[in-house]
Formats: C-alpha cells, sequence, structure tokens
C-alpha cells in the first residue's frame, strides 16, 4: 500500500514539475551575411574605408548585366527608380534569376569559360549552346553538368552537346590534360609536362600524367556506321614519362589518378579485358574497361576539394570581377586566396546546396559587397581599399557589348513589335543573334586563349564608324530615336540616358542636351542620332561599374 502510494506521488510530480527549457535551435545566418561578415573579419576601420551601397541605378545595370548579359531597357530603369519598395533589389534579383535570359546568359559565360571561343569542327554551336542553356534553364547542377561533359562520346545523335568539350580539343591527350586541370580543378598543370613545375613546388609531374593517363588512350574518329565524330578508346597502352632535368632519365610510369587522389588499377577480371567493339578503320573503339570513363566521376565530386573550390572561385570572379583565387587556375598554397576561410566557406555551402549554381549566384548579389558602389569613398585613397570594398569595374564581354546595344537602341524593341505574338525570348534570340558575331571578332580573344580586355584602336572605330551601330540608330517604329523625336525638354533628356546608360541626367547633362540641339534645329532627327551616339560610345557604356 505505502510503496503504491508513494509510486502515485511521484507519477504526480512528475506530471506536474515543469521539463528543462529545450536549448533553442540556432540557424546559420544566410550565405550572403556570412561573406560580409568575412570580408570585413580583421579589416580596421572596414566600414569607412569601403565604398557605400551603389545607387538604385548603378545596381539595376550592373545586375542586369550579370544576370541576364543585357542592360534593361528604359522602361524597366524607369520603374525600378521610381519604386519605393524596400525590398526591390532582392525582388529584382530573383526576377532576373528566373527569367529565360539568365539561363541564355550563363550558356554565353560557360561557352567561353570551356571552349575559349574554339572555331566548330565537328559540333555546331547552336547544338552546344542548347545543351548549355536548357541545363541552367533547369537548374542542372554544376557537378552533373561537369561529368556530362566529360563522360560524352558523342555517339548519341541526340545528345552531340556535351561532346564538345573533347571533340573540339580533337581529344588531343596533352591539350586535354591541360584543359581539365585548369577549368575544372584551378591548377594549370601544363608547365608540369616535362619535369615539375618550375615555379609552383607542388604541381608536380606526375600530377599532370595521372590526369594525362585518363585520356592518353582516346581519339577521334568519324565512325562509318554513326556518320559522325565520336570518341574512341583504345582497351591497351601504358603511360610512361621522363624529366627532362633528370640526368639519369629515370622512366617512371603512371596510372590514372587525379591530383590527391588514389591510382586506379585495371579490374583483373578476364570479362573487362578486350573490346565490346574494337576499333578499325572508320570504326570507334569501345573497350569493355574504359580508363576514360573513370575521368568523370573522379574530378567533378563533391568530396574532391580542387574541383570545388574552382567552380566557388569561378562564379565568385564573375560576379565580383575578380577571383578570390587570381589567376583563376593557379589554385597553390604559394597563391593563397584573398581570404581562406571565406573560399572554404563558398566551397564547402555549394557542396551542401548540391552544386546549385542558381543559388549560388543569388547569395552573391545579395552581399554588401556585390551591392557597393564602384566609386572610392571620399577622403580614402585606393591603396587604403580593403579588398572587395569597392566594386570593380568590367569591362562588358562582346555578347553583353551587342546585346546591350541593341537594347539601348531600341533595336531590341523594334523586333519584338516586327515578331508580334511570337516575340518570346527565343525567337527574339533567334532574330538577333546574327548581329553579335562581329563584335565577337572585334572584341573577342584569340580561339583558345584567355578571355580578358584588350583595347585596341580597331575597337574603337567599330563602335565609332562601324554601320551596325549607325542603323540602328536609324528612326523605326520602337527604336530610341523615334522615341526621342516625339519628347522635348528635360523629358527628352531623361529618355536618352536611361535609354543608353541606365539612369538619369544630372543638371549639368540636361543643359548640354538642349544646347546641342537647339544649335541644330534644321537637322533634329541626325542631332539625335549624335547624341545618341556619343553616348553609346562612351567609356561609361562599355563597362559595368
Amino acid at each position: 500500500m505505502l510503496r503504491s502510494a508513494f509510486s502515485s506521488l511521484l507519477a504526480a510530480l512528475c506530471l506536474t514539475a515543469p521539463l528543462p527549457a529545450a536549448a533553442p535551435v540556432v540557424r546559420p545566418l544566410p550565405l550572403h551575411q556570412r561573406i560580409d561578415q568575412h570580408l570585413a573579419a580583421g579589416k580596421a576601420a572596414y566600414a569607412r574605408r569601403s565604398a557605400g551601397p551603389a545607387s538604385d541605378a548603378e545596381f539595376l545595370r550592373r545586375i542586369y548585366l550579370d544576370l541576364t548579359g543585357m542592360q534593361p531597357t528604359a522602361a524597366e530603369a524607369r520603374a525600378f527608380l521610381s519604386s519605393p519598395a524596400p525590398d526591390k533589389r532582392r525582388a529584382l534579383i530573383d526576377r532576373l534569376l528566373a527569367s529565360p535570359e539568365h539561363a541564355r546568359h550563363l550558356a554565353h559565360v560557360f561557352d567561353v569559360v570551356l571552349m575559349e571561343r574554339r572555331a566548330d569542327r565537328f559540333v555546331p554551336r547552336a547544338v552546344w549552346h542548347e545543351y548549355l542553356r536548357t541545363s541552367f534553364a533547369a537548374n542542372k547542377p554544376w557537378d552533373q553538368l561537369a561529368r556530362e561533359m566529360l563522360s560524352a562520346d558523342g555517339a548519341d545523335p541526340k545528345v552531340r552537346g556535351p561532346a564538345k568539350f573533347f571533340l573540339e580539343r580533337g581529344a588531343e591527350p596533352n591539350l586535354v590534360t591541360r584543359d581539365v586541370s585548369r577549368l575544372f580543378l584551378g591548377m594549370n598543370l601544363q608547365c608540369a609536362q616535362c619535369h615539375d613545375h618550375p615555379r609552383v613546388e607542388d604541381y608536380k609531374q606526375a600530377h599532370y600524367y595521372g590526369l594525362f593517363a585518363f585520356v592518353s588512350r582516346t581519339s577521334v574518329v568519324t565512325d562509318a556506321k554513326l556518320r559522325l565524330a565520336v570518341l574512341s578508346e583504345k582497351a591497351d597502352g601504358e603511360v610512361t614519362f621522363q624529366s627532362v632535368f633528370d640526368p639519369a632519365k629515370v622512366t617512371k610510369s603512371s596510372l590514372p589518378r587525379v591530383p590527391g587522389g588514389p591510382a586506379l588499377t585495371a579490374p583483373t577480371d578476364a570479362k573487362m579485358k578486350g573490346y565490346v567493339s574494337a576499333p578499325a578503320r572508320n570504326v570507334r573503339g569501345v573497350p569493355r574497361y574504359s580508363r576514360r570513363s573513370l575521368l568523370a566521376p573522379q574530378v567533378a565530386r563533391a568530396d574532391y576539394e580542387p574541383f570545388r573550390r574552382n567552380i566557388a572561385n569561378r562564379l565568385w570572379a564573375q560576379m565580383m570581377g575578380r577571383g578570390l583565387i587570381h589567376p583563376l587556375d593557379m589554385d597553390h598554397p604559394a597563391n593563397p586566396p584573398t581570404h581562406p576561410e571565406l573560399l572554404d566557406l563558398l566551397a564547402r555551402e555549394l557542396v551542401s546546396h548540391k552544386f546549385d549554381v542558381k543559388w549560388f549566384l543569388r547569395e552573391l548579389a545579395l552581399t554588401d559587397a556585390y551591392q557597393r558602389s564602384s566609386a572610392l569613398p571620399p577622403g580614402v585613397e585606393e591603396k587604403a581599399i580593403p579588398p572587395y570594398g569597392v566594386a570593380r569595374l568590367k569591362p562588358l564581354s562582346p555578347e553583353q557589348l551587342a546585346w546591350s546595344l541593341m537594347q539601348a537602341t531600341g533595336l531590341t524593341d523594334n523586333t519584338r513589335l516586327g515578331l508580334g505574338k511570337a516575340a518570346t525570348e527565343a525567337n527574339l534570340y533567334a532574330r538577333l543573334n546574327g548581329n553579335v558575331g562581329p563584335f565577337v571578332a572585334s572584341f573577342g580573344a584569340p580561339a583558345g586563349s584567355l578571355e580578358g580586355f584588350d583595347a585596341r584602336v580597331d575597337q574603337a572605330l567599330f563602335v565609332a564608324n562601324g554601320a551596325a551601330l549607325r542603323s540602328w540608330l536609324v528612326p523605326r517604329p520602337g527604336g530610341l530615336t523615334a522615341r526621342l523625336e516625339r519628347l522635348e525638354g528635360d523629358a527628352l533628356a531623361e529618355e536618352l540616358y536611361l535609354s543608353a546608360l541606365t539612369r538619369l541626367p544630372d543638371d549639368e547633362e540636361r543643359k548640354e542636351v538642349a544646347e546641342f540641339l537647339a544649335a541644330r534645329p534644321k537637322d533634329r532627327v541626325a542631332a539625335l542620332q549624335d547624341l545618341a551616339w556619343a553616348l553609346l560610345a562612351s567609356a561609361e557604356f562599355r563597362f559595368n561599374h
């Protein structure tokens, strides 16, 4: 009885006694806030020595160029600048990331990064672009995209796009080894082909030939049955190498292995030897054991640090104008990131979000660092600015320049009117994309070389005297000059500056426009064309601020 009563009393006390409070769940800050914290950490007077927020106009043009590859229309600029919404920047970022123009722009960006403007020999550029565009439109994870490009052999006529990476390089093993290391791992191993790298202690000749062993048996053949250029692979052939600096000329051998990874030995099962299809004249070889098939899963994996660091650094450079590691393909201990802990964070977060490129770009665009002004803070010398304390000027790519000029002159609006109900992004692109080639020829890097800014006289003459820009300024429905013809005074100056530079004119600029037109009353249309041309040929238009 007593024991039963005591048990009942104890149970009652347990039911009525307060439970200990659960520890609060601490959620990490969004990545964009942690990025800004890392940039400011340890920097004395960081806020004072950094630029303030970009104006709405500066931010607007920048985010359109970075996420869609062209500047906004005057109507889009006017709507954004006049909006009082406190979250309009975040809303605009989300809208642009969801737009078809964003996927198209990333296709152009990664085409240049991965193919470096090589000529088309085996895979038409339109097929390759469509592969990239649909991949980014579907937000395909970067590791999946990389594996597809590194594993495709081109034998399926319906899926030729990803095979372009290998095919347009002729599957030449030295070239492929160099470019896989540079573009997917951020390590330029080219100088380790004949010996250990002379200037980078951590780049060894063994690293080069470990990658080389994945692709040394691969070549391009035109398969008679498929009637296509495809990758062919032999079932044998070992990789040996000597250092030119070794007086003993010791011959070494290498199995397939990524830098820092284990050597991959061939299976001993007899069933894995020989061929599924033996190579012959105009017949592609398909071995039962393919070394090349091992490359993609070894390179493009979440736990491989060079792979995840490389894409995090490249996407950062795409938005910020410079990589945390610079040059982008020289990731090694003697060339550390400007912010090592930040790069580690970015790489980890990309992995935790399954290599979601769109999410990552959104987080970068939301940072204070991305949204800073490109103007130096008052009273602070340039050398005192901390890294990423001011927005970097970025020259427009040839594609950005072409599409922004078409947008500014109203050629895109005129084309939309002509397309009517069929004015989709795809149809507009198809109608106008032919105008981009001359810009690539004048402003693009030579085939197979890094893209960069290279101001030349012929570029200035292309804009100043080229027939394209002049023809786009001829009055036409929806065009800039036709719109300006119907306006006067401040309204005219505002439409001109919003269209050309995505900002409103200041008082001095309004006065200059009025005086210039007043001096040419008899050739008003030509005067309007000259005003527009002057802005579009300016250094302000040529750069992303």
